[in-house]
């Protein structure tokens, strides 16, 4: 029997998450985190979920990612599930940025490495802890496949009247610019499994994802194709997120550079990590935003309108993008939780035949739902994203068998 197991390994700057599953059912044997790499508080959470375990958990110092992942091994080795398992089929690597280059999952070489480096321009914040990660797991298990799953991939199929920008070309290809959009693992699930709850094949259904988090974008895929996407050539670009500004004005940056005399690094951070909901209102916690508005803070309430404004004019370009739409699909941590967003977002579109049912809204679970009404021409699904299990997924596809 071959083997079937496969690590998702999701290497951030001083943290690494990771999941092991089975491929033979979709199982999944256990889920840890590492944070704080690098710090004297390193802290380790391990679960493992094959044996029904009880979580164990230790901070200690981690020097970095090298120490964290063999620190992972060794708990997955606690519970017979190590590294060396002749059980284990791959380890697939989440990658945020894939250029133009990377269109689906790629087995990892040096010309692969090489080539994501090259991309590290256009994604400073990330791809270097993803290549951090592949190193050390490459070397802890040189003999073993090892997978890219890139979050850009699922939106390479955008058309280039989608994807360029109106910039003089010459200077857009020189330095890559382009819209290449982010969460893509997410809305290529997302997205099929709205079709599977419509009984339909992705092929047959076009849908519009919005996966609504900390990060948040949203996409046009029809029959199964993603045709636009809201992040751009960066994760900043498109909806109001937790601490990103999203859509504005390009001039807003030459303003506060001449006039507020702001370095290229302040404004960097202010778009970044001090714009979004928690510039407007200092929150960026869903739920710390709706407790505010209940007790009347008209702060709270003007960052959620502007947060819903957004969202609700890329649901209506992106239904002029797609021409039918059979499902708009909420997910991740404020799409699938946060039903005053998904009631908002859909208000006042009944003419575009987009509603929901307050009592079917209001039921919270970890399942794929429908929350319109029975009657209504377009469906509103609640669809919980499972990226761990994409990236597993395609990894096996690739190599598993």
């Amino acid at each position: 029997m071959s083997p079937s197991r496969v690590l998702v390994l999701n290497s951030g700057s001083s943290s690494v998450k990771y999941q092991l599953l089975d491929m033979g059912d979709s199982s999944r044997l256990a889920v840890g985190l590492v944070e704080r790499i690098g710090e004297q508080s390193s802290r380790l959470k391990h679960t493992p979920l094959a044996r029904g375990g009880e979580s164990r958990e230790w901070t200690a110092p981690i020097a970095d990612h090298e120490a964290a992942l063999k620190a992972v091994a060794e708990e997955l080795a606690r519970d017979g599930l190590g590294l060396d398992s002749p059980e284990l089929a791959a380890i697939g690597h989440r990658v945020v940025h894939g250029g133009k280059t990377f269109t689906e999952p790629t087995v990892i070489d040096e010309a692969v490495l090489a080539e994501i480096e090259r991309l590290i321009p256009v994604a400073p914040l990330h791809n270097p802890a993803n290549l951090t990660g592949i190193r050390t797991a490459r070397a802890l298990r040189p003999d073993l496949p090892q997978v890219a799953v890139f979050d850009t991939a699922f939106h390479t199929t955008m058309p280039e009247s989608a994807a360029r920008y109106a910039i003089d070309v010459k200077t857009a290809d020189e330095h890559r610019i382009r819209r290449y959009g982010f969460h893509g693992t997410s809305h290529a699930y997302v997205s099929r499994a709205t079709a599977k709850l419509l009984g339909r094949a992705p092929e047959d259904v076009n849908v519009i994802v919005l996966h609504l988090g900390n990060g948040a974008s949203a996409s046009a895929v029809r029959g199964g194709v993603c045709v636009d996407t809201s992040m751009g050539l960066t994760p900043l670009e498109g909806l109001v997120m937790g601490t990103r500004s999203g859509d504005m004005d390009p001039a807003v940056i030459f303003h506060l550079m001449r006039v507020g005399k702001m370095s290229t690094d302040e404004i960097d951070t202010l778009l970044n990590k001090k714009s979004g909901l928690i510039g407007l209102c200092g929150d960026n916690d869903m739920r710390e935003i709706r407790r505010r508005i209940d007790e009347g803070d008209e702060q709270a309430l003007l960052a959620f309108d502007i947060y819903i404004h957004r969202l609700k004019k890329y649901i209506g370009a992106y239904y002029a993008v797609l021409g039918r739409l059979d499902a708009v699909a909420f997910t991740a941590g404020v799409g699938e939780n946060a039903s005053a967003v998904r009631e908002a977002a859909v208000a006042g579109l009944e003419g575009l035949g987009l509603a929901v049912d307050g009592a079917l809204n209001a039921v919270r679970g970890d399942e794929p739902r429908l929350i319109s009404p029975g009657h209504a021409r377009v469906a509103v699904a609640v669809v919980p994203t499972d990226e761990e299990l994409e990236i597993a997924t395609q990894t096996y596809a690739l190599v598993g068998q």
